[in-house]
């Protein structure tokens, strides 16, 4: 113990833990449910669901593959490596590039699907959604292009990288 001098430690509290997610009835994936939660709206799940499968079948039809296998390997063609996140340093401002945690990864490769997904002119959601499945399976498309257009900031603002925390 220290004379007349305490140290104290402040310590952030606990994250909570995560919650298990249930495997999606059809394929028993928890990848599955972790896309219908985010694809979902007002709670309706079933809704979110029929319109994955939908999706997954004309998917399948189109490209004469399984189209779950399609998805996931359209899912990890987008999802990124590094962001830039700003940081102040004496007045100014610099986006440094940072690696991508897996989980985050994973999470914006599915919000970034969804959202193009959203913003195209098919007819059905379905319909959207496997439009953006196999754009992104062939590496093309507008969630490819975020994908690139991340990395490729990332690249211009590398001689910033001695100021990451």
């Amino acid at each position: 113990m220290r004379d007349k001098q305490q140290v104290f430690i402040t310590m952030r509290k606990n994250t909570p833990k995560k919650k298990p997610l249930l495997p999606d009835p059809k394929f028993g994936d928890q990848l599955v449910t972790r896309f219908v939660n985010n694809l979902m709206y007002d709670g309706k799940k079933s809704t979110a669901y029929d319109i994955f499968y939908d999706a997954l079948n004309i998917v399948g039809e189109r490209l004469q593959e399984d189209g779950l296998n399609v998805w996931k390997k359209a899912l990890t063609n987008i999802m990124p490596a590094v962001e830039v996140k700003s940081r102040r340093v004496g007045g100014a401002t610099f986006q440094i590039p940072m690696e991508i945690r897996p989980d985050r990864r994973v999470s914006l490769g599915i919000k970034w699907m969804i959202m193009y997904t959203r913003r195209r002119s098919e007819k059905s959601m379905a319909g959207k959604l496997a439009g953006e499945i196999m754009a992104a399976y062939k590496e093309e498309g507008a969630t490819h292009k975020k994908k690139e257009d991340t990395h490729r900031m990332a690249e211009a603002n590398k001689a910033f990288s001695h100021f990451r925390f």
